[in-house]
């Protein structure tokens, strides 16, 4: 007999294995399914792992396209989805694994859909009622030991119940409403899946609102004057006073009344500093916003890599609401250990002579996990993107501890002719935390002259500048999800998935986050025939009353009978107006299909559309005159390509962006013998000298192959000749 210990993921059952080992961790494996077998003090231990959900709501019986439905249950997904039947062999080997174990531990991530997974296999394979909990924030061997050692007799009722409510009401919001819109395009005699949802429907919302605002602003046109001066051989640059001249009438009497200045006056001077506080430590949204302004790196992957750092025990657990670091995470030891990294050696060395060592922690909590931050451990090899994340939660965790920067403002007030400029400046006098957030930093820098009140100042132009105000900015993945979590509205953890998932039906699109016609249908037409589904204030009534199942205020059930309630009045309105939401939506989803397929105006006919085709052997770009106009274009299939909106400066043809995965997005152009594509001068002979043999180079990867030239839709490049066995690639520009 042993203690059985479940895990989330294999990567966590190979870190406590290896953490609580009295010796050497002996792994195993059923039908390819690993564990662990242990001895820790006088108890036999045996690690097994999950790959996250192994069960999912389904119906209990399914009748056709039907709704509402509430008649649901816990099925393994592996039975229920293609895409999940690898998880059966881990489901059957923790069933394998149970029947010979005489305690139970669940030590998956501490927070509401861990438990679940824990309460799932507890209750189905392991057939117990309860079990023990373990709770930790990072895989590091001492936490885990502890862990351990404290580990609790029961579940986290209140995580579980609250999680598995949270299950239940998105299944049934989003089966329910999906199946409702499905059967409404249904009737217009096509099909699309659509789809919204508790969260989804009130975020399209707030996207579509943000839509009609820019495309309802009428811009107002208004004048700005600017003074350029020049005192003590440095440039000065100030506004009027007024700032913005919403009549052009008085604009021009202030330009008549400087005409000709050679000369104005500092009429008054202030000075102020003051101090900056360092900022606060990364919750999981905080950090998804900052990785986005810094790397351009979209939330979703954020979260995925922040996992994956977690998992390598790299950093603490990445989906918290907390901005508190508290003393048990031992600041001095993490510290130390960061320290052993050269890049932030220098930087821990000055604030080890802090005493004491105290964040800057904010007001924002979370009941089962601190702030994020970075264990100390060493990396090993990680990816581009993945060393930029932790190197941002690195300096993010140093700058809390730093010292205030002081910075300080200047504002002149220049008189010419009695008009007043006012020339304004800010500068940092010491560094404080930015030297510790560099170069994460986001400060402009404007140092005026040391001017003095009465010194006179050499006039250059005085210049009226033409402006017009500008309409709301769109939405970017990080702001969005920022506004979400704001409002309340779904979860730290699931924001980022609901942007995505409004991008992957097609109701918006672009980078600046732009809703198509079909979601601005969406919008319309629900809030025409149904505006419930749309409710903000719903949607954040149920959220609050799941915190308040954590906190065992409320029960579960009560909650599901009102969403239940709710739901079958929703969906009877859906079904009333049927006809009428099909035939609306179905006209927008085929707008949305010719505007998002449109690349641009065919460069051979002049007459037709190049758009976006999917043919026998996968996507391809073609006139649409065809068989007048036979002009087609192949297309990279390893990518997701979207129209550039623009045309190639070089030669004319449509230009298009290809997407792929963890990289930045390409924009080229369609035309595979565009000259742009060619590269000139040393580079370019040197490309000619490989490409005939004359110049060999040995892959600097596998040694083994040679550098050749090859040629792709985005143009020439080198890659090794052993391609596909090794896929090194170099741009020509690098080896000049």
């Amino acid at each position: 007999m042993y203690e059985l210990i479940i895990t989330e993921k294999p990567a966590a059952a190979n870190k406590i294995a290896e953490a609580l080992a009295d010796g050497k961790a002996i792994k195993e494996n059923i039908q390819g399914a690993p564990y662990y077998k242990i001895t820790h003090g006088k108890k036999d231990i045996v690690v097994a792992c999950a790959v996250g959900h192994l069960y999912g709501l389904a119906e209990k019986e399914k009748k056709g396209w039907r709704f509402p439905v509430f008649d649901i249950e816990w099925k393994p997904v592996s039975e229920s989805s293609r895409g999940a039947a690898f998880t059966k062999k881990y489901l059957n080997a923790i069933k394998k694994l149970a029947k010979d174990a005489n305690e139970f531990t669940v030590a998956t991530d501490f927070d509401q859909e861990g438990e679940v997974i824990g309460l799932n296999i507890m209750r189905y394979l392991c057939k117990k009622k309860d079990a023990n909990r373990m709770k930790f924030s990072t895989l590091t061997k001492d936490e885990l030991r502890e862990s351990y050692d404290k580990k609790t007799k029961h579940l986290e009722w209140g995580q579980a119940e609250s999680g598995e409510a949270r299950h239940f009401l998105d299944f049934f919001n989003g089966v329910n409403y999906s199946r409702a819109l499905t059967s409404a395009i249904k009737t217009t005699g096509t099909f699309k899946l659509m789809s919204t949802g508790r969260v989804q429907g009130p975020a399209l919302k707030i996207i579509v609102g943000r839509e009609k605002e820019i495309k309802a602003f009428v811009s107002k046109p208004f004048w700005q004057i600017e003074f350029l001066g020049e005192y003590s051989g440095k440039e000065v640059i100030a506004l009027h006073q007024t700032d913005k001249f919403w009549e052009k009438t008085k604009a021009d009497a202030v330009i008549e009344k400087t005409k000709n200045q050679k000369e104005a006056r500092i009429d008054s001077l202030d000075r102020k500093q003051f101090n900056q506080m360092p900022p606060f430590p990364f919750d999981l949204t905080s950090l998804q916003v900052e990785g986005y302004r810094c790397h351009g790196i979209s939330p979703k992957e954020i979260l995925e890599i922040g996992q994956e750092l977690y998992t390598a025990g790299y950093i603490s657990y990445p989906r918290t609401s907390s901005q508190q670091l508290p003393p048990a995470i031992g600041y001095i030891k993490v510290m130390n250990d960061l320290g052993r990294q050269k890049q932030y050696s220098d930087l821990v060395k000055k604030l080890l002579k802090k005493s004491p060592l105290k964040p800057n922690s904010g007001k924002k909590t979370d009941p089962a996990h601190p702030a994020i931050y970075p264990t100390g451990i060493i990396p090993a090899e990680l990816t581009e993107r993945e060393s930029k994340i932790y190197d941002l939660i690195v300096k993010r965790f140093l700058a809390t501890f730093s010292e205030n920067a002081v910075r300080e403002t200047m504002t002149a007030d220049i008189n010419c002719s009695n008009e007043i400029f006012v020339a304004k400046g800010t500068r940092t006098i010491e560094k404080g935390w930015h030297e510790s957030y560099s170069p994460y930093v986001n400060l402009e820098e404007i140092e005026l002259p040391n001017m003095k009140k009465d010194d006179k100042i050499k006039v250059r132009k005085i210049e009226l500048i033409s402006k017009e105000t500008q309409p709301p900015k769109r939405y970017t993945p990080a702001s969005i999800i920022k506004d979400l979590e704001k409002r309340n509205l779904g979860t730290k953890t699931t924001r980022s998935e609901i942007v995505d998932t409004l991008f992957q039906r097609g109701y918006v699109q672009g980078k600046a986050i732009e809703a198509t016609n079909l979601g601005i249908s969406m919008v319309e037409t629900l809030e025409k025939y149904c505006p419930k589904i749309l409710d903000e204030d719903l949607t954040r009534r149920f959220e609050i009353e799941m915190d308040k199942i954590r906190e065992g205020r409320q029960k579960k059930e009560q909650l599901l009978e009102d969403a239940k309630d709710a739901i079958i009045k929703i969906t009877a309105e859906l079904k009333k107006h049927q006809k009428e939401i099909g035939t609306e939506l179905q006209k927008a989803n085929k707008e949305t299909q010719d505007e998002i397929s449109f690349l641009g105006i065919c460069p051979v006919c002049k007459q037709g559309n190049i758009s976006m085709r999917r043919g026998k052997f996968g996507a391809f770009a073609a006139c649409n005159k065809y068989p007048d106009c036979k002009t087609i274009f192949s297309i990279p299939k390893n990518a997701l390509i979207k129209p550039a909106k623009k045309e190639c400066e070089t030669c004319g043809f449509p230009k298009v962006l290809a997407i792929k995965k963890a990289r930045q997005p390409m924009e080229f152009c369609l035309n595979p013998k565009c000259p742009s594509k060619n590269v000139e001068g040393e580079a370019g002979a040197q490309a000619k000298a490989i490409a005939k043999g004359e110049v060999k180079r040995k892959c600097p990867k596998c040694s083994k192959g040679d550098v050749v030239l090859r040629s792709s839709i985005y143009g020439k490049f080198y890659g090794c000749s052993s391609y596909p066995k090794c896929r090194y690639t170099e741009k020509l520009e690098a080896k000049n």
